[in-house]
């Protein structure tokens, strides 16, 4: 087939995108495919009219590749492409919207609301620790942990250095003390859980794309319970929101209340696909090789379009 890998764009995750671009075009290749590389600019949608690929593997992270902007575009001109399609993305790009998905559906999430920024400037909007997260950024883009002793001021400053800058709105969440489990999602299939250790005691993005800054531990070393509540949650997500292809769902764990304590942070329908990405390391855990877990992501692809 041909098939395009659109790649780079300009979020925050830009690099990132182009390192997963790069690994899937050279699978795709290895399997005897034609691969024409797109790093996505504005006139995208030029390029890809101009050489009509079979299908298109959505290799972006973040906006406008993980938000739907993408999908209703490729939906327009009619090409397949991979992960999930317009309606799915707009919602699990979406915190709060995913949580009004999920939730109702037995999901345990963190609650939480949405905050003007400048109001944190006046006050907590919950007890200390909390969370402060961009609503629709991917990779921990943006978070902030406010903590009591936390150099961002009380109240928080203005001036000190946190995704209030950047953003007009935040979601805040209670901070789920605990372990940062995950758990990936292929064609309707959780593989495993993984335990993520980070030496900055957070998963963000620097520890997420920085070799040796996260500890992998595939499979997680927890009980046999939590590890089936993780698949099963992840299956769920994965289904009632409608992803296809891959996703990923993130979870905090507070190992002190066993069950109780597990809750689901987020569901990423464009995971990575790097050297240091989660879901190819499940998928080698599991016996799927890289070529073949891209191979199988195109062919549900061409699946769904087909159905």
């Amino acid at each position: 087939m041909h098939i395009a890998v659109l790649m780079g764009g300009w979020s925050a995750e830009r690099e990132v995108s182009l390192m997963s671009g790069e690994g899937v075009a050279k699978a795709l290749e290895s399997r005897g495919h034609t691969v024409t590389r797109v790093d996505m600019d504005r006139n995208v949608a030029a390029v890809l009219s101009g050489i009509r690929p079979d299908v298109v593997f959505n290799a972006l992270h973040g906006t406008p590749g993980e938000d739907g902007s993408v999908q209703g575009m490729l939906d327009l001109m009619q090409i397949p492409y991979t992960h999930s399609g317009l309606a799915t993305s707009v919602i699990a790009i979406d915190k709060v919207l995913t949580k009004q998905a999920l939730m109702p559906h037995g999901i345990p999430m963190p609650g939480g609301h949405i905050v003007r920024s400048q109001s944190l400037y006046a006050g907590d909007p919950l007890p200390r620790p909390y969370v402060l997260k961009p609503v629709n950024e991917g990779s921990s883009v943006g978070v902030a942990i406010v903590k009591a002793e936390s150099n961002y001021g009380d109240p928080i400053s203005a001036e000190a250095s946190g995704p209030w800058q950047h953003f007009d709105e935040l979601l805040a969440e209670p901070f789920i003390k605990g372990r940062e489990l995950t758990v990936a999602v292929l064609c309707d299939r959780a593989l495993c859980v993984t335990e993520l250790q980070t030496k900055s005691g957070f998963y963000d993005y620097e520890a997420k794309y920085t070799d040796g800054l996260t500890l992998h531990i595939c499979p997680a070393d927890i009980p046999a319970d939590i590890a089936a509540m993780c698949l099963d949650l992840a299956l769920r997500a994965h289904q009632i929101l409608g992803c296809n292809g891959a996703s990923r769902s993130d979870f905090r764990w507070d190992d002190e209340q066993g069950a109780a304590g597990l809750y689901l942070l987020e569901v990423n329908t464009q995971p990575g696909m790097t050297p240091l990405s989660l879901v190819p390391e499940q998928a080698q855990y599991c016996g799927i090789s890289y070529a073949d877990l891209v191979e199988a992501i195109v062919q549900q692809a061409l699946g769904e379009q087909a159905s």
